[in-house]
């Protein structure tokens, strides 16, 4: 392996924090400083650039580096990127909950728009169901902070992440990689592929990862936490010439882990010598059912070059996924809190671009669409609210259609060029985006447990009362995001810039809600259809945000720091709340209400960075490098109303900013030497995230303190890259940490709780973590042919 080139592989790890594009893969034979600069592509412009060149926050982690680390799946990046959190949504297996700059959103239920952007192959991925993405094919990973409403649109508010997967090679070829590790850990990936001709190339993956449980769930005697997942990918690719290139790309996940209970951290209220738990991988839940998730996508890529200049790209794709689960809020035998729910997504996405590269003038202009539908069914079951009767159910089930379409530009001019300005560049960009959506609710009590959706008789369907929210209506959004940045390179070592941009995440309508809550707001005793529209709609929320950055490479190449300095001006913030309440025929129920109810202002300062501190430390051909990263965010709300003794009040001093931790860091060393005809590599990553708030309400028993983890890696890789030995482990230490969680107690305005502790829904309280994983040693092999 290249000396310098994996320096620069551990480098992109955590330093990467300035750049904003995928484009091309690094070659493999970079052999200085200069040409490694160039050849670190980003594409977060939408155009291939030097990632010390492009004047945003942006980390670049290789798909080599994240193999050598034995990176588990996507969620692993934020380990070492600042200020960004992924996580495994609670009570779920692979669906993404993620957070840039402390901007995000949790909730899964269709109706809520994500914060943060997540893309394969420049393709938008609508929800966040089948979103944990187990990392194959990957040519790199790009986290883009900051919003992105430029280039990106809708739902880029936080920040982007990119899933770039590999193009084909031109010789045919066949690579098989096991590994087998703690908990019986078994995954296998077969990759091929080969030319059919000196045009047309077809290749593909399948891949299965499995494992078994961190615990079990002593109710059911299932396995909790286990891992049960079957992925493919296949790929067509057309090159007739240097002008046209065309990707026919296609991908598969099924998921048939079991369900995931959570970590009860109170006794039982309604009967406190119940299950007792120690073990935090263990769960009591007693909720049974089908767990499983299907989705599938298809992408047509075609670019075409129109002449030196000018380059014209189209992508075209459908996705849809299906997801049955059972969520067992209380994690107890009884079903108090059991929430079954489905989630179906549909989404067709077209996006056409034309890119100009000039001396002068660079850019990007283009036009998107996407028509998405997402549905939701769950049920609320609150069975030992009547023990004779098979249980009361309160029902929910949403409908969401969106439509939405985009014009966008993004230029870059040299005023070196055009003003003698030198070292000087102006970019320019705006997105207007018209988004309409379309949302139908539905909510119905029952006393007959499950809906027939769900699991239950149809012919024991009992409804009881009326409905307590039919809703059907649609509103249609607007906005510009405009974006300008000034950049000052005097040299090729340094580049110095500031930039402003804005992004918006949609608005909607509340998919929980309760139409029979609304308020009668003119107060003439009828609520009238307006006051239901207005309780139920939230408007889309926008950040302004301010930053400025320092790019350096300097000592021949070897040290690369990139820090950034951000303020963000957070408006309109979209709280989604839930409560236990009451139904319009005087049940108990699960209520939710979403308004815009919160402003923010976020500061931060992240810095990353590496350096090669030897390129033949002992006379033997030995490297020795390091990468490291760090994030301070000072995220406060300025604003946050909420009802105190039936009046609005601005309780903001006594809120915080969910997921957002005021520190992440991580620290990254890779040691490596000549060895038996190969390079052997000893690599560790340490990482640091402070105390974590899992909603904006403190809570003592599911927040979680500052932890430390820490990783190592051993791995050989032959000269002639047929063969590669890992040995990998993760969090060593066993560090015990929550990653999410359920609250249901009564607490008062600054986070304490009502003495004595008090359910808020169901009567054995809920106040229930979900776990980040626990120590795991696994090896890995992989040939090559």
């Amino acid at each position: 392996m290249n000396r310098w080139l994996l320096s620069v592989g551990t480098a992109a790890l955590t330093l990467g924090a300035m750049a904003a594009t995928p484009a091309v893969a690094q070659s493999s034979s970079e052999t200085s400083a200069d040409e490694n600069e160039d050849r670190i592509i980003v594409t977060a412009r939408r155009r291939g650039e030097s990632l010390q060149d492009v004047p945003l926050a942006v980390t670049s982690i290789s798909g080599e580096q994240l193999e050598d680390l034995g990176a588990p799946d996507i969620t692993y990046v934020a380990q070492t990127t600042p200020n960004v959190t992924l996580e495994v949504s609670r009570g779920t297996n692979t669906t993404l909950t993620a957070f840039i700059r402390g901007v995000g959103q949790q909730d899964p239920v269709a109706g809520f728009e994500n914060g943060v952007g997540i893309y394969i192959d420049d393709v938008y991925l609508n929800r966040p169901q089948g979103v944990v993405l187990d990392l194959y094919n990957v040519e790199r990973i790009e986290v883009l902070r900051g919003p992105q409403g430029t280039l990106y649109g809708r739902n880029t508010i936080g920040g982007a992440v990119k899933y770039v997967t590999k193009r084909l090679g031109s010789e045919p070829s066949l690579s098989v990689r096991g590994t087998y590790g703690s908990f019986n850990q078994r995954d296998l990936l077969v990759t091929g592929e080969v030319p059919v001709s000196d045009s047309l190339r077809i290749g593909g993956t399948v891949a299965s990862f499995n494992r078994d449980g961190f615990g079990e769930n002593i109710t059911t005697g299932a396995e909790n936490y286990n891992k049960e997942i079957l992925a493919a990918r296949a790929t067509v690719e057309f090159e007739p010439n240097d002008r046209l290139f065309v990707r026919l790309a296609g991908d598969y996940l099924e998921d048939t882990s079991a369900i995931r209970g959570g970590f009860r951290e109170i006794p039982d209220l309604s009967d406190p010598m119940g299950p007792q738990i120690t073990d935090v991988f263990d769960t009591a839940g007693g909720i049974t059912g089908p767990n499983e998730l299907e989705a599938w996508g298809v992408a047509l890529t075609a670019e075409l070059k129109l002449s030196d200049n000018l380059t014209l790209k189209s992508i075209t794709s459908s996705r849809a996924d299906d997801t049955v689960t059972q969520i067992d809020f209380d994690a107890l035998p009884a079903p108090d809190l059991d929430v079954p729910a489905i989630y179906e997504n549909e989404q067709f996405t077209q996006e056409v671009q034309l890119t100009y590269e000039g001396d002068i003038v660079s850019g990007v202009a283009g036009i998107f669409y996407i028509d998405a539908n997402a549905v939701t069914s769950f049920d609320v079951l609150l069975g030992t609210l009547i023990p004779t009767l098979p249980g009361f159910n309160a029902n929910t089930s949403g409908d969401v259609d969106t439509e939405s379409w985009a014009v966008f530009a993004d230029y870059s001019f040299d005023l070196e060029e055009m003003l003698g300005m030198t070292g000087f560049e102006l970019s320019v960009g705006g997105r207007y985006t018209e988004d309409k959506r379309n949302s139908r609710v539905l909510r119905q009590s029952y006393l007959s447990g499950r809906t027939p959706l769900l699991g239950g008789d149809p012919d024991a369907q009992v409804p009881f009362g009326a409905p307590t929210s039919d809703f059907d209506d649609s509103q249609t959004f607007t906005n510009f995001d405009p974006r300008v940045s000034l950049s000052y390179s005097p040299n090729g070592e340094h580049n110095f810039y500031v930039t402003y941009s804005q992004g918006f995440k949609g608005g909607g309508f509340d998919p929980r809600g309760q139409t029979t809550s609304a308020p009668d707001i003119d107060g003439n005793g009828t609520v009238s259809d307006a006051e239901i529209f207005e309780f139920m709609q939230f408007d889309q929320e926008t950040v302004n945000s301010y930053e400025a950055g320092w790019k350096s490479i300097v000592l021949d190449g070897r040290l690369r720091n990139n820090l950034a300095v951000f303020f963000a001006d957070y408006q309109d913030i979209q709280i989604p709340g839930s409560f236990g309440g009451q139904d319009a025929n005087g049940n108990q129920t699960f209520v939710g209400v979403t308004t815009n109810a919160g402003a923010a202002e976020f500061f931060g300062v992240e810095l990353e960075g590496s350096l090669l501190w030897s390129d033949d430390l002992t006379g033997a051909g030995d490297t020795f490098s390091t990468a490291y990263s760090i994030g301070l965010i000072d995220a406060e709300y300025t604003e946050f109303e909420a009802l105190v003794g039936g009046q609005p009040t601005d309780v903001s001093d006594v809120r915080v900013v969910q997921n957002t931790p005021d520190t992440t860091a991580s620290l990254t060393t890779t040691y490596t030497r000549p060895v038996a005809g190969g390079d052997l590599s000893f690599l560790t990553v340490t990482s640091y995230r402070s105390e974590v708030n899992q909603f904006e309400i403190p809570n003592a028993f599911i927040d979680q303190d500052g932890f430390t983890l820490f990783d190592a890696s051993v791995v050989w890789k032959s000269e002639t890259g047929g063969l590669t030995i890992g040995l990998h482990g993760k969090n060593l230490f066993d560090e015990e940490y929550r990653v999410a969680g359920y609250n249901f107690l009564a607490q008062n305005q600054d986070g304490s709780f009502i003495d004595p502790l008090t359910s808020t829904l169901g009567t054995t309280g809920v106040a229930t973590s979900f776990y980040g994983p626990p120590r795991q040693i696994f090896a890995t092999v992989e040939l090559s042919f």
